[in-house]
């Protein structure tokens, strides 16, 4: 519920009344709960989803949903072409999805800020090459990379980790070396270089602590991109191989059946998008919260 605040202005307007945003404007109430709900989901996967993911009944074959006439509590969110439940295959599938964001997201993001470090502190060739590598990355096009690397290795869980880890770093390299680059000029730097502290010990101690708002803002913002770049790659059949419950491979295997069966496809794809759109809204109020000036009353 907002709270007013009265501050004083002059005799002639006596008081102005401000209003507090109210709690779930202030914290991230919705997208928290929509993410806990998902890792929930994730960690308790084999205790809550009512069927195996891969279990197949060709007797519940395109089962509808509970609320259509001929739907059943047996089947909550239908079923697949050859008669997998939905909803055990939605939960699985964010496991799946979310372990294979995470995992890359930390390879990323230690390849990434390790980069940004050396760069801006460093400068000269050193910066000058890693920059160069940055943007010569940048200008491939990944959706294309990937799919011949798929073509080539095959698709597989750890080509689709390593797929993910190589697009997550480059991000984190731009950002960290512009703040490294500001901080390094600092007094504290400059002493801590005077008093003979190690290469190591500056990046570590000093100038890692200063980006790390800057690293975890970036984190939060670029794991939805992990995930919707792993569903839109196993739709396209070069991510995780099937019969394993990726939400992108889900959606692919429905879209001939969306006019009769669209449950197969409509369901995996609200969860990539209420993943994608809370973890995006949580970075959007990281960023906030971590920025002093862009904070709210």
């Amino acid at each position: 519920m907002s709270q007013s605040v009265n501050v004083p202005i002059n005799s002639d307007n006596p008081t102005i009344s401000l209003k507090r945003p109210s709690f779930i404007v202030r914290w991230p109430v919705i997208p928290s709960t929509i993410l806990g709900f998902l890792i929930l989901l994730a960690i308790f996967a084999p205790l809550i989803a009512p069927h195996p993911p891969l279990e197949a009944s060709l007797a519940d074959r395109n089962a509808p949903p509970v609320w259509s006439d001929e739907g059943s509590w047996n089947r909550i969110l239908g079923a697949d072409v050859i008669g997998r439940d939905i909803l055990s295959r939605v939960i699985h599938g964010a496991r799946l999805s979310l372990l294979v964001a995470f995992v890359a997201l930390v390879s990323g993001v230690v390849v990434g800020t390790t980069l940004g470090l050396v760069s801006g502190y460093f400068g000269g060739v050193i910066d000058e090459i890693i920059t160069r590598i940055v943007d010569v990355w940048l200008g491939l096009p990944f959706i294309l990379v990937a799919l011949v690397i798929a073509v080539v290795v095959g698709p597989s869980l750890g080509t689709m980790v390593m797929l993910l880890a190589l697009l997550a770093w480059t991000p984190f390299v731009r950002n960290v070396r512009a703040e490294v680059l500001s901080l390094k000029s600092r007094e504290y730097v400059a002493i801590a270089q005077i008093t003979g502290a190690s290469t190591t010990r500056i990046l570590i101690r000093h100038l890692l602590p200063g980006v790390f708002n800057t690293v975890m803002v970036l984190a939060s913002l670029r794991i939805g991109q992990l995930i919707l770049t792993e569903s839109f790659l196993s739709f396209l059949g070069a991510g995780i191989p099937p019969p394993a419950p990726s939400w992108g491979a889900m959606i692919s295997d429905g879209l001939n059946y969306v006019r009769d069966a669209w449950w197969i496809s409509v369901f995996p794809g609200i969860a990539i998008f209420l993943t994608v759109m809370s973890l995006n809204f949580l970075g959007d109020w990281l960023r906030d919260w971590l920025d002093p000036r862009l904070r709210q009353i």
